[in-house]
Protein backbone atom coordinates (compact mmCIF):
# COMPACT_ATOMS: atom_id res chain seq x y z
CA UNK A 1 0.00 0.00 0.00
CA UNK A 2 1.33 3.44 -0.90
CA UNK A 3 2.44 5.70 1.92
CA UNK A 4 0.01 8.59 2.70
CA UNK A 5 1.14 12.16 3.26
CA UNK A 6 0.22 13.94 6.50
CA UNK A 7 -2.31 16.11 4.65
CA UNK A 8 -4.03 13.00 3.22
CA UNK A 9 -4.02 11.33 6.60
CA UNK A 10 -5.71 14.42 8.05
CA UNK A 11 -8.39 14.32 5.34
CA UNK A 12 -9.15 10.65 6.07
CA UNK A 13 -8.94 11.21 9.81
CA UNK A 14 -11.46 14.02 9.71
CA UNK A 15 -13.87 11.74 7.86
CA UNK A 16 -13.38 8.90 10.33
CA UNK A 17 -13.98 11.19 13.34
CA UNK A 18 -17.23 12.85 12.22
CA UNK A 19 -19.33 11.05 14.78
CA UNK A 20 -16.90 10.47 17.64
CA UNK A 21 -13.43 11.45 18.78
CA UNK A 22 -12.61 7.87 19.93
CA UNK A 23 -14.21 5.34 17.59
CA UNK A 24 -16.02 5.82 14.28
CA UNK A 25 -19.78 5.62 14.84
CA UNK A 26 -21.68 2.45 14.04
CA UNK A 27 -24.08 4.47 11.86
CA UNK A 28 -21.52 4.57 9.03
CA UNK A 29 -22.86 2.50 6.14
CA UNK A 30 -20.84 0.07 4.06
CA UNK A 31 -20.40 2.50 1.13
CA UNK A 32 -19.61 5.69 3.10
CA UNK A 33 -15.91 4.98 2.90
CA UNK A 34 -16.07 4.41 -0.84
CA UNK A 35 -17.87 7.72 -1.34
CA UNK A 36 -15.24 9.46 0.78
CA UNK A 37 -12.45 7.98 -1.32
CA UNK A 38 -14.22 9.17 -4.48
CA UNK A 39 -14.48 12.73 -3.12
CA UNK A 40 -10.82 12.83 -2.04
CA UNK A 41 -9.75 11.48 -5.42
CA UNK A 42 -11.88 14.11 -7.24
CA UNK A 43 -10.33 16.90 -5.15
CA UNK A 44 -6.84 15.68 -5.97
CA UNK A 45 -6.04 14.71 -2.36
CA UNK A 46 -5.26 11.11 -3.36
CA UNK A 47 -3.18 9.82 -6.23
CA UNK A 48 -4.65 7.09 -8.38
CA UNK A 49 -2.37 4.50 -6.77
CA UNK A 50 -3.33 5.56 -3.24
CA UNK A 51 -7.01 5.54 -4.19
CA UNK A 52 -6.82 2.01 -5.66
CA UNK A 53 -4.90 0.67 -2.67
CA UNK A 54 -7.31 2.11 -0.08
CA UNK A 55 -10.37 0.97 -2.05
CA UNK A 56 -9.01 -2.60 -2.35
CA UNK A 57 -8.30 -2.67 1.38
CA UNK A 58 -11.86 -1.50 2.08
CA UNK A 59 -13.45 -4.02 -0.26
CA UNK A 60 -11.40 -6.85 1.23
CA UNK A 61 -12.75 -6.02 4.73
CA UNK A 62 -16.27 -5.73 3.37
CA UNK A 63 -16.09 -9.06 1.58
CA UNK A 64 -14.78 -10.82 4.69
CA UNK A 65 -17.61 -9.50 6.83
CA UNK A 66 -20.18 -10.50 4.23
CA UNK A 67 -18.87 -14.05 3.99
CA UNK A 68 -19.07 -14.57 7.72
CA UNK A 69 -22.72 -13.51 7.76
CA UNK A 70 -23.64 -15.87 4.94
CA UNK A 71 -22.16 -19.08 6.47
CA UNK A 72 -23.64 -18.42 9.89
CA UNK A 73 -20.38 -18.66 11.76
CA UNK A 74 -20.65 -15.17 13.08
CA UNK A 75 -23.51 -12.82 13.84
CA UNK A 76 -22.14 -9.27 14.11
CA UNK A 77 -24.24 -6.51 15.60
CA UNK A 78 -26.61 -4.64 13.30
CA UNK A 79 -24.47 -1.50 13.63
CA UNK A 80 -21.00 -2.97 13.50
CA UNK A 81 -17.97 -0.69 13.76
CA UNK A 82 -15.42 -1.87 11.22
CA UNK A 83 -12.78 0.54 12.49
CA UNK A 84 -13.04 0.15 16.26
CA UNK A 85 -9.79 0.45 18.20
CA UNK A 86 -7.72 -2.71 17.76
CA UNK A 87 -6.75 -4.67 20.91
CA UNK A 88 -4.94 -7.96 20.25
CA UNK A 89 -5.95 -9.39 23.65
CA UNK A 90 -9.66 -8.87 22.93
CA UNK A 91 -9.60 -9.67 19.22
CA UNK A 92 -12.51 -12.09 18.43
CA UNK A 93 -11.59 -12.87 14.85
CA UNK A 94 -14.58 -11.03 13.38
CA UNK A 95 -12.29 -8.37 11.82
CA UNK A 96 -8.81 -8.32 10.47
CA UNK A 97 -6.44 -6.15 12.50
CA UNK A 98 -6.50 -2.61 11.10
CA UNK A 99 -3.32 -1.63 9.40
CA UNK A 100 -0.94 1.05 10.70
CA UNK A 101 -2.25 3.64 8.25
CA UNK A 102 -5.83 3.35 9.57
CA UNK A 103 -4.67 3.68 13.18
CA UNK A 104 -2.52 6.72 12.34
CA UNK A 105 -5.43 8.34 10.49
CA UNK A 106 -7.73 7.88 13.47
CA UNK A 107 -5.17 9.29 15.88
CA UNK A 108 -4.50 12.25 13.56
CA UNK A 109 -8.24 12.89 13.42
CA UNK A 110 -8.45 12.90 17.21
CA UNK A 111 -5.61 15.40 17.46
CA UNK A 112 -7.18 17.62 14.76
CA UNK A 113 -10.53 17.56 16.56
CA UNK A 114 -8.86 18.45 19.88
CA UNK A 115 -6.97 21.33 18.21
CA UNK A 116 -10.19 22.60 16.62
CA UNK A 117 -11.99 22.50 19.96
CA UNK A 118 -9.15 24.46 21.58
CA UNK A 119 -9.25 27.02 18.77
CA UNK A 120 -13.00 27.38 19.19
CA UNK A 121 -12.57 28.01 22.93
CA UNK A 122 -9.92 30.63 22.20
CA UNK A 123 -12.21 32.31 19.63
CA UNK A 124 -15.11 32.39 22.11
CA UNK A 125 -12.82 33.90 24.71
CA UNK A 126 -11.65 36.59 22.29
CA UNK A 127 -15.23 37.42 21.27
CA UNK A 128 -16.21 37.74 24.91
CA UNK A 129 -13.59 40.48 25.31
CA UNK A 130 -14.07 42.05 21.82
CA UNK A 131 -14.33 45.85 21.91
CA UNK A 132 -15.36 47.39 18.55
CA UNK A 133 -14.12 50.79 19.73
CA UNK A 134 -10.57 49.45 19.68
CA UNK A 135 -10.67 48.50 15.99
CA UNK A 136 -9.09 50.81 13.39
CA UNK A 137 -9.87 50.36 9.70
CA UNK A 138 -9.41 52.39 6.52
CA UNK A 139 -12.49 53.06 4.42
CA UNK A 140 -12.37 52.64 0.61
CA UNK A 141 -10.68 55.62 -1.02
CA UNK A 142 -12.80 57.99 -3.14
CA UNK A 143 -10.81 60.32 -5.40
CA UNK A 144 -10.91 63.91 -4.16
CA UNK A 145 -12.58 62.97 -0.86
CA UNK A 146 -9.42 62.36 1.15
CA UNK A 147 -8.31 59.41 3.27
CA UNK A 148 -10.85 58.25 5.84
CA UNK A 149 -9.96 56.13 8.87
CA UNK A 150 -12.58 54.69 11.21
CA UNK A 151 -11.05 54.49 14.68
CA UNK A 152 -13.75 52.89 16.80
CA UNK A 153 -16.59 55.43 16.97
CA UNK A 154 -14.54 58.27 15.43
CA UNK A 155 -14.27 58.89 11.69
CA UNK A 156 -11.09 60.75 10.76
CA UNK A 157 -10.81 62.30 7.29
CA UNK A 158 -7.69 64.00 5.92
CA UNK A 159 -7.94 65.77 2.57
CA UNK A 160 -6.24 68.62 0.77
CA UNK A 161 -4.81 70.09 -2.38
CA UNK A 162 -1.64 71.66 -3.74
CA UNK A 163 -1.38 73.96 -6.74
CA UNK A 164 1.21 76.06 -8.52
CA UNK A 165 1.18 78.24 -11.65
CA UNK A 166 3.63 80.11 -13.78
CA UNK A 167 1.87 83.43 -14.35
CA UNK A 168 2.87 86.16 -16.78
CA UNK A 169 1.10 89.51 -16.47
CA UNK A 170 1.32 92.19 -19.12
CA UNK A 171 -0.14 95.64 -18.35
CA UNK A 172 -2.22 97.20 -21.07
CA UNK A 173 -1.56 100.72 -19.85
CA UNK A 174 -3.85 103.45 -18.54
CA UNK A 175 -4.05 105.54 -15.41
CA UNK A 176 -4.63 104.26 -11.85
CA UNK A 177 -8.19 103.68 -10.65
CA UNK A 178 -8.84 103.96 -6.90
CA UNK A 179 -10.30 100.63 -5.84
CA UNK A 180 -9.61 99.00 -9.22
CA UNK A 181 -8.28 95.45 -9.49
CA UNK A 182 -6.36 95.76 -12.78
CA UNK A 183 -2.57 96.11 -12.80
CA UNK A 184 -2.61 97.94 -16.15
CA UNK A 185 -1.10 101.21 -14.93
CA UNK A 186 2.01 99.55 -13.42
CA UNK A 187 3.91 99.87 -16.71
CA UNK A 188 5.97 96.68 -16.21
CA UNK A 189 5.48 93.07 -17.23
CA UNK A 190 5.82 90.60 -14.37
CA UNK A 191 6.46 86.88 -13.95
CA UNK A 192 5.86 84.71 -10.92
CA UNK A 193 5.41 81.16 -9.73
CA UNK A 194 2.43 81.41 -7.43
CA UNK A 195 -0.83 80.02 -6.10
CA UNK A 196 -4.07 80.57 -7.91
CA UNK A 197 -7.34 81.64 -6.30
CA UNK A 198 -6.85 78.72 -3.92
CA UNK A 199 -3.69 78.43 -1.81
CA UNK A 200 -2.57 74.98 -0.70
CA UNK A 201 -4.89 73.20 1.71
CA UNK A 202 -4.76 70.56 4.44
CA UNK A 203 -8.13 69.79 6.01
CA UNK A 204 -8.74 67.54 9.01
CA UNK A 205 -12.29 66.43 9.80
CA UNK A 206 -13.42 64.42 12.83
CA UNK A 207 -16.93 62.96 13.07
CA UNK A 208 -18.75 60.74 15.53
CA UNK A 209 -22.23 60.00 16.88
CA UNK A 210 -22.92 60.28 20.62
CA UNK A 211 -26.32 60.02 22.31
CA UNK A 212 -27.89 60.07 18.84
CA UNK A 213 -26.25 63.41 17.97
CA UNK A 214 -23.87 63.77 15.03
CA UNK A 215 -20.80 65.67 16.20
CA UNK A 216 -17.97 67.03 14.09
CA UNK A 217 -14.86 69.21 14.21
CA UNK A 218 -12.96 70.69 11.27
CA UNK A 219 -9.50 72.27 11.04
CA UNK A 220 -8.55 73.81 7.69
CA UNK A 221 -5.01 75.07 7.10
CA UNK A 222 -4.23 76.92 3.84
CA UNK A 223 -0.52 77.71 3.26
CA UNK A 224 0.73 79.80 0.34
CA UNK A 225 3.80 79.47 -1.86
CA UNK A 226 5.19 83.00 -1.77
CA UNK A 227 6.68 85.02 1.08
CA UNK A 228 4.15 86.68 3.34
CA UNK A 229 4.19 90.42 4.01
CA UNK A 230 1.49 90.68 6.62
CA UNK A 231 -0.68 93.78 6.33
CA UNK A 232 -4.38 94.61 6.64
CA UNK A 233 -5.37 91.33 4.96
CA UNK A 234 -2.95 89.21 6.99
CA UNK A 235 -1.68 86.24 4.94
CA UNK A 236 -3.72 87.48 1.98
CA UNK A 237 -1.86 90.79 1.84
CA UNK A 238 0.59 91.35 -1.01
CA UNK A 239 3.68 89.19 -0.72
CA UNK A 240 7.31 90.11 -0.19
CA UNK A 241 9.70 89.09 -3.01
CA UNK A 242 12.75 89.48 -0.76
CA UNK A 243 15.20 86.77 0.25
CA UNK A 244 14.95 84.94 3.58
CA UNK A 245 11.15 85.28 3.62
CA UNK A 246 8.66 82.60 4.62
CA UNK A 247 5.24 81.69 3.29
CA UNK A 248 2.04 82.57 5.10
CA UNK A 249 -0.51 80.17 6.55
CA UNK A 250 -4.19 81.09 6.37
CA UNK A 251 -5.96 79.10 9.09
CA UNK A 252 -9.41 79.71 7.64
CA UNK A 253 -11.39 76.93 9.23
CA UNK A 254 -11.83 75.87 12.81
CA UNK A 255 -15.37 74.93 13.74
CA UNK A 256 -17.59 72.30 15.32
CA UNK A 257 -20.99 70.93 14.35
CA UNK A 258 -23.78 69.17 16.22
CA UNK A 259 -27.10 67.97 14.88
CA UNK A 260 -29.42 65.24 13.67
CA UNK A 261 -30.95 64.35 10.31
CA UNK A 262 -34.37 65.34 11.63
CA UNK A 263 -33.59 68.60 13.44
CA UNK A 264 -30.70 70.01 11.40
CA UNK A 265 -27.20 71.12 12.39
CA UNK A 266 -25.64 73.91 14.44
CA UNK A 267 -22.19 75.14 13.37
CA UNK A 268 -20.00 77.14 15.76
CA UNK A 269 -16.59 78.46 14.78
CA UNK A 270 -14.86 80.00 11.76
CA UNK A 271 -15.92 78.88 8.28
CA UNK A 272 -16.99 80.22 4.91
CA UNK A 273 -19.86 82.71 5.18
CA UNK A 274 -23.31 82.29 3.59
CA UNK A 275 -23.69 85.38 1.41
CA UNK A 276 -22.00 84.92 -2.00
CA UNK A 277 -20.52 81.55 -0.97
CA UNK A 278 -22.10 79.69 -3.88
CA UNK A 279 -20.81 82.37 -6.24
CA UNK A 280 -17.16 81.60 -5.47
CA UNK A 281 -17.62 77.85 -5.01
CA UNK A 282 -19.04 77.58 -8.54
CA UNK A 283 -16.48 79.93 -10.11
CA UNK A 284 -14.17 78.04 -12.50
CA UNK A 285 -11.24 80.33 -11.59
CA UNK A 286 -11.33 78.75 -8.13
CA UNK A 287 -9.12 76.10 -9.74
CA UNK A 288 -6.96 78.52 -11.70
CA UNK A 289 -5.70 82.16 -11.43
CA UNK A 290 -8.07 84.62 -13.09
CA UNK A 291 -7.26 88.24 -12.25
CA UNK A 292 -3.90 88.30 -10.45
CA UNK A 293 -4.47 91.20 -8.03
CA UNK A 294 -0.72 91.49 -7.80
CA UNK A 295 1.87 89.48 -9.68
CA UNK A 296 5.16 91.24 -9.00
CA UNK A 297 4.66 90.47 -5.29
CA UNK A 298 2.13 87.61 -5.18
CA UNK A 299 -0.13 87.23 -2.16
CA UNK A 300 -1.33 83.88 -0.77
CA UNK A 301 -3.93 83.83 -3.53
CA UNK A 302 -4.90 85.56 -6.75
CA UNK A 303 -8.27 87.31 -7.13
CA UNK A 304 -9.86 84.88 -9.58
CA UNK A 305 -13.21 86.56 -10.15
CA UNK A 306 -13.35 88.38 -6.79
CA UNK A 307 -14.29 91.99 -7.50
CA UNK A 308 -15.07 91.17 -11.14
CA UNK A 309 -18.41 89.40 -10.76
CA UNK A 310 -18.99 88.97 -7.03
CA UNK A 311 -17.96 90.26 -3.62
CA UNK A 312 -15.73 87.89 -1.67
CA UNK A 313 -17.81 85.82 0.75
CA UNK A 314 -14.97 85.59 3.33
CA UNK A 315 -14.40 83.18 6.23
CA UNK A 316 -16.06 84.48 9.39
CA UNK A 317 -16.57 83.46 13.03
CA UNK A 318 -20.21 82.39 13.23
CA UNK A 319 -23.04 80.51 14.87
CA UNK A 320 -25.11 79.09 12.04
CA UNK A 321 -28.14 76.82 11.86
CA UNK A 322 -28.42 74.53 8.80
CA UNK A 323 -31.79 72.91 8.24
CA UNK A 324 -32.36 69.34 7.04
CA UNK A 325 -32.87 69.01 3.29
CA UNK A 326 -36.54 68.69 2.36
CA UNK A 327 -37.38 67.72 -1.24
CA UNK A 328 -34.16 69.41 -2.39
CA UNK A 329 -34.80 72.57 -0.33
CA UNK A 330 -32.41 73.64 2.44
CA UNK A 331 -31.93 76.82 4.45
CA UNK A 332 -29.20 78.31 6.64
CA UNK A 333 -29.23 81.26 9.02
CA UNK A 334 -26.31 82.58 11.04
CA UNK A 335 -24.97 85.38 13.17
CA UNK A 336 -21.38 86.37 12.47
CA UNK A 337 -18.65 88.66 13.73
CA UNK A 338 -19.41 92.13 12.29
CA UNK A 339 -16.86 93.80 10.04
CA UNK A 340 -15.56 97.36 9.78
CA UNK A 341 -16.32 99.57 6.82
CA UNK A 342 -12.93 99.69 5.09
CA UNK A 343 -11.40 102.39 2.88
CA UNK A 344 -10.00 100.09 0.18
CA UNK A 345 -9.78 102.86 -2.43
CA UNK A 346 -7.51 104.91 -0.15
CA UNK A 347 -7.03 108.67 -0.31
CA UNK A 348 -9.81 109.28 2.18
CA UNK A 349 -12.45 108.42 -0.44
CA UNK A 350 -14.52 106.21 1.87
CA UNK A 351 -15.74 106.38 5.45
CA UNK A 352 -14.65 103.80 8.03
CA UNK A 353 -16.11 102.33 11.22
CA UNK A 354 -14.73 100.53 14.26
CA UNK A 355 -17.76 99.98 16.53
CA UNK A 356 -20.22 97.06 16.47
CA UNK A 357 -23.17 96.77 18.85
CA UNK A 358 -24.88 93.96 16.93
CA UNK A 359 -23.71 90.98 14.87
CA UNK A 360 -23.79 90.55 11.13
CA UNK A 361 -26.70 88.35 10.05
CA UNK A 362 -26.54 86.18 6.95
CA UNK A 363 -28.90 83.61 5.46
CA UNK A 364 -29.10 81.34 2.44
CA UNK A 365 -31.61 79.07 0.70
CA UNK A 366 -30.69 76.42 -1.87
CA UNK A 367 -32.87 74.21 -4.03
CA UNK A 368 -31.58 71.15 -5.91
CA UNK A 369 -33.66 69.48 -8.60
CA UNK A 370 -33.60 67.79 -11.98
CA UNK A 371 -35.49 69.84 -14.56
CA UNK A 372 -35.94 68.72 -18.18
CA UNK A 373 -32.94 66.43 -17.81
CA UNK A 374 -30.71 69.15 -16.33
CA UNK A 375 -29.21 68.77 -12.86
CA UNK A 376 -30.00 72.17 -11.38
CA UNK A 377 -29.22 74.21 -8.29
CA UNK A 378 -30.83 77.55 -7.44
CA UNK A 379 -29.67 79.69 -4.55
CA UNK A 380 -30.36 83.03 -2.90
CA UNK A 381 -28.63 84.64 0.08
CA UNK A 382 -28.63 87.86 2.06
CA UNK A 383 -26.48 89.89 4.45
CA UNK A 384 -27.30 92.70 6.86
CA UNK A 385 -25.24 94.56 9.47
CA UNK A 386 -25.49 97.83 11.36
CA UNK A 387 -22.29 99.90 11.39
CA UNK A 388 -21.62 102.65 13.94
CA UNK A 389 -19.38 105.64 14.55
CA UNK A 390 -18.63 106.41 10.90
CA UNK A 391 -15.51 108.48 10.53
CA UNK A 392 -13.94 110.31 7.57
CA UNK A 393 -12.21 113.57 6.69
CA UNK A 394 -15.67 115.05 6.20
CA UNK A 395 -17.48 113.51 9.19
CA UNK A 396 -14.64 113.87 11.66
CA UNK A 397 -13.80 111.30 14.32
CA UNK A 398 -16.81 111.72 16.62
CA UNK A 399 -19.81 111.88 14.35
CA UNK A 400 -21.59 108.96 16.04
CA UNK A 401 -23.29 108.45 12.70
CA UNK A 402 -24.37 104.93 11.74
CA UNK A 403 -25.83 103.02 8.82
CA UNK A 404 -27.37 99.63 8.05
CA UNK A 405 -25.73 97.60 5.30
CA UNK A 406 -27.85 95.17 3.28
CA UNK A 407 -27.21 92.91 0.30
CA UNK A 408 -28.73 89.99 -1.54
CA UNK A 409 -27.89 87.67 -4.41
CA UNK A 410 -29.37 84.95 -6.63
CA UNK A 411 -27.70 82.28 -8.72
CA UNK A 412 -28.26 79.19 -10.79
CA UNK A 413 -26.12 76.28 -11.93
CA UNK A 414 -27.25 73.76 -14.56
CA UNK A 415 -25.45 70.72 -15.96
CA UNK A 416 -26.25 67.98 -18.41
CA UNK A 417 -23.78 65.59 -19.98
CA UNK A 418 -20.60 67.47 -20.96
CA UNK A 419 -22.20 70.93 -20.49
CA UNK A 420 -22.30 73.09 -17.37
CA UNK A 421 -23.49 76.67 -16.98
CA UNK A 422 -23.56 79.21 -14.12
CA UNK A 423 -25.34 82.57 -13.86
CA UNK A 424 -25.10 84.88 -10.83
CA UNK A 425 -26.23 88.38 -9.77
CA UNK A 426 -25.86 90.46 -6.58
CA UNK A 427 -27.01 93.86 -5.31
CA UNK A 428 -25.86 95.74 -2.22
CA UNK A 429 -26.58 98.93 -0.29
CA UNK A 430 -23.50 99.92 1.71
CA UNK A 431 -21.93 96.55 0.77
CA UNK A 432 -19.14 98.03 -1.37
CA UNK A 433 -17.13 96.06 -3.89
CA UNK A 434 -14.41 93.35 -4.03
CA UNK A 435 -14.51 92.63 -0.26
CA UNK A 436 -17.34 92.82 2.27
CA UNK A 437 -17.84 96.48 3.29
CA UNK A 438 -14.97 97.72 1.08
CA UNK A 439 -15.76 101.33 0.02
CA UNK A 440 -19.43 100.82 0.90
CA UNK A 441 -19.96 104.29 2.44
CA UNK A 442 -18.84 107.63 1.05
CA UNK A 443 -16.98 110.43 2.83
CA UNK A 444 -20.27 112.13 3.67
CA UNK A 445 -21.59 109.07 5.47
CA UNK A 446 -24.07 107.97 2.81
CA UNK A 447 -24.27 104.43 1.50
CA UNK A 448 -23.13 103.55 -1.99
CA UNK A 449 -25.07 101.05 -4.07
CA UNK A 450 -23.26 98.24 -5.84
CA UNK A 451 -24.17 95.37 -8.12
CA UNK A 452 -22.50 92.76 -10.26
CA UNK A 453 -22.87 89.49 -12.11
CA UNK A 454 -21.01 86.79 -13.98
CA UNK A 455 -21.91 84.12 -16.51
CA UNK A 456 -19.89 81.00 -17.12
CA UNK A 457 -20.05 77.98 -19.41
CA UNK A 458 -17.95 74.85 -19.66
CA UNK A 459 -17.96 71.95 -22.08
CA UNK A 460 -16.01 68.69 -22.12
CA UNK A 461 -14.75 68.59 -25.66
CA UNK A 462 -12.99 65.30 -24.82
CA UNK A 463 -13.53 62.94 -21.87
CA UNK A 464 -10.53 64.48 -20.08
CA UNK A 465 -10.40 67.94 -21.64
CA UNK A 466 -12.73 70.75 -20.56
CA UNK A 467 -13.06 74.21 -22.09
CA UNK A 468 -14.29 77.04 -19.85
CA UNK A 469 -15.23 80.62 -20.62
CA UNK A 470 -16.63 83.33 -18.32
CA UNK A 471 -17.38 87.03 -18.16
CA UNK A 472 -18.09 89.13 -15.07
CA UNK A 473 -18.64 92.71 -13.89
CA UNK A 474 -18.71 94.50 -10.53
CA UNK A 475 -20.12 98.05 -10.40
CA UNK A 476 -19.85 100.61 -7.57
CA UNK A 477 -22.06 103.70 -7.75
CA UNK A 478 -21.44 107.03 -6.05
CA UNK A 479 -23.61 108.09 -3.13
CA UNK A 480 -25.98 111.04 -3.28
CA UNK A 481 -24.04 114.31 -3.20
CA UNK A 482 -20.71 112.60 -3.92
CA UNK A 483 -18.29 113.54 -6.70
CA UNK A 484 -15.12 111.44 -6.71
CA UNK A 485 -13.95 110.92 -10.32
CA UNK A 486 -10.97 108.74 -9.29
CA UNK A 487 -13.18 106.20 -7.45
CA UNK A 488 -13.68 102.88 -9.23
CA UNK A 489 -16.92 102.57 -11.13
CA UNK A 490 -16.46 99.23 -12.83
CA UNK A 491 -14.20 96.19 -12.66
CA UNK A 492 -14.65 93.53 -15.33
CA UNK A 493 -12.84 90.53 -16.78
CA UNK A 494 -13.03 87.82 -19.41
CA UNK A 495 -11.46 84.42 -18.76
CA UNK A 496 -10.84 81.44 -21.00
CA UNK A 497 -9.21 78.21 -19.80
CA UNK A 498 -8.50 74.59 -20.65
CA UNK A 499 -8.52 71.95 -17.91
CA UNK A 500 -7.00 68.54 -18.62
CA UNK A 501 -7.56 65.68 -16.17
CA UNK A 502 -4.31 63.71 -16.05
CA UNK A 503 -5.25 61.31 -13.22
CA UNK A 504 -7.85 61.08 -10.46
CA UNK A 505 -5.56 63.30 -8.40
CA UNK A 506 -3.98 65.67 -10.89
CA UNK A 507 -5.19 68.07 -13.56
CA UNK A 508 -3.38 70.61 -15.73
CA UNK A 509 -4.55 74.17 -16.49
CA UNK A 510 -3.83 76.69 -19.20
CA UNK A 511 -5.60 80.07 -18.88
CA UNK A 512 -5.91 83.57 -20.33
CA UNK A 513 -7.55 86.47 -18.46
CA UNK A 514 -8.17 90.08 -19.42
CA UNK A 515 -9.00 92.51 -16.58
CA UNK A 516 -10.11 96.12 -16.88
CA UNK A 517 -10.92 98.81 -14.30
CA UNK A 518 -12.69 102.12 -14.97
CA UNK A 519 -13.20 105.11 -12.66
CA UNK A 520 -16.14 107.51 -12.48
CA UNK A 521 -13.83 109.98 -14.21
CA UNK A 522 -11.66 109.39 -17.29
CA UNK A 523 -9.12 107.01 -15.70
CA UNK A 524 -8.99 103.45 -17.03
CA UNK A 525 -6.49 100.60 -16.95
CA UNK A 526 -6.30 97.02 -18.22
CA UNK A 527 -3.98 94.02 -18.22
CA UNK A 528 -3.53 90.59 -19.77
CA UNK A 529 -2.58 87.46 -17.85
CA UNK A 530 -1.39 84.06 -19.09
CA UNK A 531 -1.10 81.21 -16.60
CA UNK A 532 -0.14 77.54 -16.83
CA UNK A 533 0.09 75.09 -13.96
CA UNK A 534 -1.27 72.08 -12.19
CA UNK A 535 -3.26 71.06 -9.13
CA UNK A 536 -3.36 67.88 -7.10
CA UNK A 537 -6.39 67.13 -4.93
CA UNK A 538 -6.67 64.16 -2.60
Amino acid sequence: MARLSLRQIAFLGCAFSLGSLTVLPATAQADDYTELLDILRAKGSLTRGEYNSLLAHHLRHGHSASSENQDGTSSPPARHNRYRRYNPNQYDGSLEPPDVTTIAASQAAQRAAQDAAASARDARSMLAHYDPDSVVRVKPYVAGKGVTVQAGQIEINLSGFVNGFYTYNSPGGGRPVAGGVSTGSSGFDSSSVRNGLLPGGLILKLNTVQEGIKLGAVFGMYPGLNNADVGSFNANSGGSPVGLGTAGVDFRQVYMTAGTDKLGTIKIGRDIALFASDAILNDATLLSVGSTGSNANPANTSLGRIGVGYVYTDWLPQITYISPKWHGLQGSLGIMTPLDQYNYAGGGLSATTTQHSSPMVQGKVTYDATIAGFTTRFWASFLTQHVQNLTSSTLGTDSRKGATVAAGDVGMKVSRGPFEGVAYYYYGNGLGTTGLLFDGISQNGRKRNSEGYYVQASYKILPRLKLVGSYGVSNLYQAAGEDNPSLVRRNESEVGALYYTLTDWMFLVGEYAHTESAAHGPNRESDHTMSAGAMITF
